[in-house]
């Protein structure tokens, strides 16, 4: 993790800022974006739009009426009617017009607030759809990408913003929409303007342009500096998660970690806060300024409409509906254009999404790839295997040259960075080699369809991964097909000698492990070792390899699990990677790598007569022993 910036060398949120015309272009994000939310749900989607287009017509229609409320009470004042008392009026019929102005306008108030409801329930449904439906999309599209692209952080950045944009983008649906609805209603009400005075629309127009202006380029600095912050953010989840997991607790306690986690992760989250605070009292400074100008436009209108009105050019519910329209009109106005600047914020929030979307693997099945021979009959041949991980100047592996002969129990040892987990990745084709090639039965490897190989290869790592779901779930994952059935399962774990393990815990194979959820009851390293093993023997796969998964058992308990793999191997190609040379020696052959090459192979007696690195390292494991 690289050392938390202080508010002093915290990333300039300027070093980034999109220029208009990139602001403008993130709007090519909307319409992928729109058409996503119509596969979501078609008939939600006509349902809300439907009725926002009726709630838009209701303020001006709700405004007019008011109007005509307020020049018939005007009228009957006029007429005296009042004199005579309220229930001779009623009775002679002089109330009925109003009592029905006032009846429906009771009734549309009643219908807007429940068309307002509707909206926001469909909008909220619709919105949860949606983010469930990118997240699948998200996980989806993951899963097809390389290994190399989750070890480069900054496609990890890339990742964590696109992760924040399934769930941070399910308001600007609800945004688009609205503005749609906005648009309608500012049609409606403009409509009006025009036929009373044309140029006070002209006069709205301008007065906005420079509110619309300062939202828009502080909602670019905003993206700016989130999108410059991303790493930061990241290690500040990172520090949150390590400061309060129970996977960490442990070392936490033991080295009295508490206090470093919190002051690295105050310096970082205030030197963000300082960052973000400093960019919000500008634009809180700047956006008053310039709404003051959208202000006076406003009452110098007003001014006018009121002179008109006392000119007896309007009645008394005239300038109520145009001072009331005028209003509304600059409300929508503004918010439509300081919208506008949001959406456009948003769209290059977007970019965060389809950028990851747009990254395409590079490890594929090729057109027409062969299906693997079944059974395989030589194996696999490295021909002068060179490798090296990204932006890394060392070779992981160069020149090897070793041949895995079908049916054959192969051990790999030597020493840490040897290069012994890469071949593995190689030969799972996690990776291909930058040099040479690798053949299976005489083929290339890339010729061979990808997924076949993989679901021909059983594979557990020593950084297995530690699923909180049900026992049973934690073996079945190895072969996905296979999840329900049981009697497999259970197989699987006689196998791997977790049977023992499972039948102890309280649900037996139902039973929750790990502590992350309600219930659940963890396991000790060796036990999860052996569940994990256990995976590897659901798969019916021709190629087993074990890469250093038995490191939390005893000397014995591994001797034992590497005994009953080797017994369970026969007919099957076996890779056994581990550092105890002892557990080893059941092998056909023993590779021993050294600095990304092959040092020497061949039986643990031929080995031992060599006298060489594998005879030394031997010779002091076994001196421990004594």
């Amino acid at each position: 993790m690289s050392t938390a910036p202080n508010a002093a060398t915290a990333p300039d949120p300027r070093a980034a800022r999109p220029s208009f015309q990139e602001r403008l272009s993130a709007l090519r994000n909307l319409p992928p974006f729109l058409r996503e939310i119509w596969r979501t749900s078609r008939p939600l989607t006509i349902t809300t739009l439907g009725l926002r287009l009726v709630r838009a017509l209701m303020p001006v229609v709700m405004l007019y009426i008011g109007k005509l409320i307020i020049d018939e009470a005007i009228g009957l004042v006029g007429t005296g009617v009042v004199g005579d008392g309220f229930a001779e009026a009623w009775r002679s019929g002089q109330l009925d017009h109003l009592a029905l102005l006032l009846a429906a306008e009771f009734g549309l108030a009643i219908l807007s607030d429940l068309l307002g409801r509707l909206v926001s329930y469909c909008d909220q449904v619709l919105s949860e759809m949606f983010s469930n439906a990118a997240s699948i999309r998200l996980m989806e599209h993951a899963a097809t990408l390389d290994l190399e692209d989750f070890e480069d952080p900054e496609l990890q950045d890339k990742l964590d913003r696109a992760r924040r944009q399934t769930m941070g983008r399910m308001n600007l649906m609800g945004q688009l929409f609205g503005q749609a609805q906005d648009i309608v209603t500012i049609v409606s009400f403009s409509a009006g303007l025009l036929v009373y005075a044309p140029w006070l629309i002209v006069l709205l127009a301008v007065a906005l342009i420079p509110a619309f202006v300062g939202e828009s380029h502080f909602n670019a600095l905003n993206y700016s500096l989130n999108f410059q912050w991303t790493q930061e953010r990241r290690q500040l989840e990172y520090l949150r998660q390590t400061g309060a997991s129970v996977d960490t607790a442990k070392e936490v306690k033991i080295f009295g970690l508490h206090h470093f986690l919190v002051d690295r992760f105050r310096s970082l989250s205030q030197a963000f806060l300082l960052a973000n605070r400093r960019l919000a009292r500008r634009r809180a400074a700047w956006g008053t300024l310039l709404a003051a100008l959208g202000t006076l436009g406003y009452y110098v209108a007003y001014a006018y409409i009121a002179w008109r009105t006392v000119h007896g050019d309007f009645s008394i519910g005239d300038l109520t509906f145009l001072a009331g329209s005028f209003r509304r009109l600059r409300q929508l106005l503004e918010g439509l254009l300081v919208g506008f600047s949001q959406v456009a914020g948003q769209a290059m929030y977007l970019d965060d999404l389809y950028s990851f979307f747009d990254i395409e693997p590079e490890i594929v099945s090729k057109p027409g790839a062969a299906t693997i021979p079944r059974p395989i009959t030589t194996g696999f041949v490295f021909e002068n295997v060179g490798f090296r991980y990204p932006e890394a100047s060392r070779w992981a592996l160069r020149h090897v040259d070793l041949e895995l002969r079908a049916g054959e129990v192969l051990a790999l040892v030597g020493e840490n960075g040897a290069g012994k987990t890469t071949l593995v990745k190689l030969l799972a084709r996690l990776y291909d080699p930058d040099e040479g090639r690798i053949l299976l039965d005489g083929r290339d490897l890339r010729d061979y369809d990808l997924d076949d190989l993989r679901a021909n290869i059983g594979v557990i790592f020593q950084d297995f991964v530690r699923f909180h779901m049900t026992a049973a779930e934690n073996i079945g994952v190895g072969q996905i097909e296979a999840m329900g059935d049981r009697e497999r399962i259970e197989a699987a774990a006689r196998r791997a000698m977790a049977d023992e393990v499972i039948t102890g815990l309280p649900r037996g194979y139902d039973q929750v492990i790990g502590r992350r959820f309600k219930n659940g009851v963890d396991l000790s390293g060796g036990q999860w070792q052996k569940v994990a093993i256990a995976r590897a023997y659901m798969r019916d796969a021709q190629v087993m390899i074990l890469d250093e998964p038995t490191a939390a058992l005893d000397a014995r308990s591994e001797y034992e699990v590497f005994q009953r793999f080797r017994e369970l191997s026969d007919n099957r190609t076996a890779v056994l990677i581990s550092h105890r040379f002892s557990s080893v020696r059941m092998a056909d052959r023993i590779l021993v790598m050294a600095d990304g090459r092959v040092e020497s192979s061949g039986t643990h007696e031929e080995l031992m007569a060599a006298g060489g690195r594998y005879a030394e390292l031997f010779e002091l494991q076994a001196e421990g022993y004594r």
